[in-house]
């Protein structure tokens, strides 16, 4: 069992990047959050150890000249200016995700996290504009805004251990708000002497990208050059070119591939196997990759760069800061330094629970948290880790101490919240366990991802007729990760209150025999014995041809020749296209494919996986029971 586990620890090939739309995305933040700590940790070092060579080496100089054409930056103008672009990418590519694929496909879930995400801004700010309002450092209240998603994701991990993957999704749709709004403070509040020639190619070019991506031209270079050129035009501009990441990741569509151009892409490949040309080479190569969504393809991309080498080296190149005691006891009295601390700690955690909770009152339930209460306070204080985007508006609004004290105030923040969080989530791990279930995952309906529900009539199914749990499958009899899934099911059958549903999805571009398969299947259930037929199915994977299929009707003491005439008629042809088309209108394009009480599973299917995402859903079912 233990080798059958490690072979599921992924999905089924075509299937493996693209089909967690957010979890990837989470995961990818959360490990990516230990070497960001170690480069702020490092900067901090560097900067008490030898603080004139983390200046002077920041600062040294680096231009690009072509012909009588010189572009000359620092190190950390290269870092904070230029590859920190990707980085607003790539936030860019995970909001159009979210619009196109998430919980935010359904409009209406965007107004919490909208005013949720606005207020979390706004709330700070104002705190910060307490502190300093008719002071020096007024002009630097976007440093109090912004939330630092990387950074909060992962420490999120550390501190609230166990908290469902409902929480963290809920925390991403604020942030993806919250990040988007902060673009366009840097855009329009930071940016000086802005020049409306440059501004003018930049928007050109941006609209040349917009419609390059309508008419659905796939030529990457393209895409490559007119970038390049509106982050120069938004650079000499005026105007932040981090801009210019933002713009081109919402424009690249979200969508998950559909099974037609899979098996289209199946046959190209089959074409190039037959003759190995470099022609059919490309072509199959094109197939392949158009079968994914831009948006993935630059996630994949991306994504991993911009969270493991980009934004901690612009930590390492930022967070520096020489630290004594003098200094310390000034910074702790400097309005800049508790502006900062107390807009995030306080204003950010009033600011999440006030607008979820007035929103619900408002609008009589209608409109509430996908999770908790417990939960939304703790995406709250969670929130009150700000970083990244705080230290790129801090670099261009302050220098000298006030950076410093806004250094030290955002570091402070990053602590406090993080304690702050943990208190919330071990104070709700103490509740009792329906008490608990309630708090962290709330009692909102669910988004359904499989839009035919479960038939007891139809559907074949094993396990309590009215358990609490229903684990639908869509599987394919020839699939060989179908096979190694099939004892992962066996195993979580054990539990009582759980029952499975097998739907059939035969991929007959790449498995010939699946679909008389689950004809015989069929066929079998027509005499009593579909399960029975199911399990010798998947235990024979290489063994289904028409003499073997009889075999099995016999061996289970059936009638071989009434089957055998139901499979050439094709008798159970249109039900098995009923779970086809089923499949087809949920999005599933591969298998195995499971649902757990209509909502898709991603992620590995191995034992404890299933496990928790079938207790996750027994908790939210007893919750809706009431």
């Amino acid at each position: 069992m233990a080798d059958v586990a490690g072979l599921l620890g992924g999905r089924t090939d075509w299937r493996r990047e693209f089909a967690a739309p957010l979890r990837a995305f989470l995961r990818t933040e959360a490990g990516s959050s230990g070497v960001l700590a170690a480069g702020i940790v490092v900067a901090l070092v560097w900067a008490n150890v030898a603080p004139g060579t983390y200046d002077a080496f920041w600062r040294t100089d680096l231009s690009i000249a072509v012909g009588h054409r010189e572009l000359g930056l620092d190190l950390r103008d290269w870092i904070n200016s230029g590859l920190m672009t990707l980085f607003f990418l790539v936030v860019g590519l995970e909001a159009r995700r979210e619009f196109d694929l998430g919980d935010l496909r359904e409009r209406s879930r965007f107004v919490l996290p909208m005013l949720a995400g606005i207020t979390g801004m706004v709330a700070p700010v104002l705190i910060y504009l307490a502190f300093n309002a008719g002071r020096d450092g007024a002009h630097g209240w976007g440093v109090a805004m912004s939330t630092d998603t990387a950074l909060a994701l992962g420490l999120l991990a550390l501190v609230g251990r166990g908290v469902p993957d409902r929480v963290r999704v809920f925390l991403l749709t604020v942030f993806v708000v919250d990040d988007l709004l902060a673009l366009v403070v840097i855009a329009v509040v930071y940016s000086e002497d802005v020049k409306l020639m440059p501004l003018v190619l930049a928007i050109v070019a941006f609209a040349i990208v917009l419609t390059l991506a309508v008419l659905k031209v796939r030529k990457p270079w393209v895409y490559v050059v007119l970038g390049v050129l509106m982050w120069a035009a938004l650079l000499k501009s005026g105007v932040d070119p981090v801009v210019a990441g933002l713009a081109i990741g919402l424009t690249a569509p979200a969508y998950s591939p559909g099974r037609e151009e899979l098996e289209e892409a199946t046959g190209l490949f089959r074409l190039f196997r037959e003759q190995p040309t470099p022609e059919l080479a490309r072509s199959a190569t094109v197939g392949l990759t158009t079968t994914i969504s831009p948006n993935e393809r630059l996630q994949y991309l991306y994504h991993p760069w911009t969270s493991y080498l980009i934004v901690p080296l612009f930590g390492l190149a930022n967070a520096g800061v020489t630290i004594d005691a003098n200094f310390l006891g000034a910074a702790f009295r400097s309005p800049i330094t508790l502006g900062i601390l107390l807009g995030y700690v306080v204003g950010k955690p009033v600011a999440v629970t006030t607008v979820s909770w007035l929103l619900e009152r408002v609008t009589g339930g209608r409109i509430r948290p996908g999770v908790g209460w417990a939960a939304v306070l703790g995406s709250g204080t969670i929130a009150g880790i700000g970083f990244t985007v705080s230290l790129l508006i801090a670099t261009i609004a302050f220098d000298g101490p006030q950076l410093a004290e806004a250094k030290v105030g955002l570091l402070s923040a990053v602590v406090v919240a993080s304690a702050l969080t943990w208190v919330v989530f071990r104070a709700a791990k103490l509740l009792s366990p329906p008490k608990k279930a309630l708090a962290l995952l709330g009692d909102a309906e669910q988004l359904q991802d499989l839009t035919d529900p479960v038939d007891p009539e139809r559907d074949h199914i094993r396990g309590p007729e009215h358990a609490s749990v229903t684990l639908v499958e869509y599987g394919d009899f020839e699939c060989p990760y179908c096979g190694r899934a099939e004892p992962i099911v066996r195993d979580v059958l054990q539990d009582d209150d759980l029952r499975f549903v097998w739907r059939h999805l035969p991929l007959s571009d790449v498995h010939p025999r699946a679909q008389i398969a689950a004809e015989v299947a069929e066929a079998a259930a027509a005499q009593g014995a579909f399960w029975e037929m199911h399990d010798l199915l998947l235990a024979n994977q290489e063994n289904l041809q028409p003499k073997d299929l009889i075999g099995y009707a016999e061996q289970l003491g059936l009638d071989a020749d009434r089957l055998h005439d139901d499979v050439k008629r094709h008798v159970a042809a249109a039900r098995v296209a009923q779970d086809v088309e089923s499949a087809d209108t949920s999005g599933v394009s591969g298998t195995p494919t499971f649902f757990v009480n209509g909502q898709r599973h991603y992620g590995a299917y191995d034992v404890e996986t299933l496990k928790q995402a079938i207790k996750v859903a027994r908790a939210r079912a007893k919750i809706t029971r009431g």
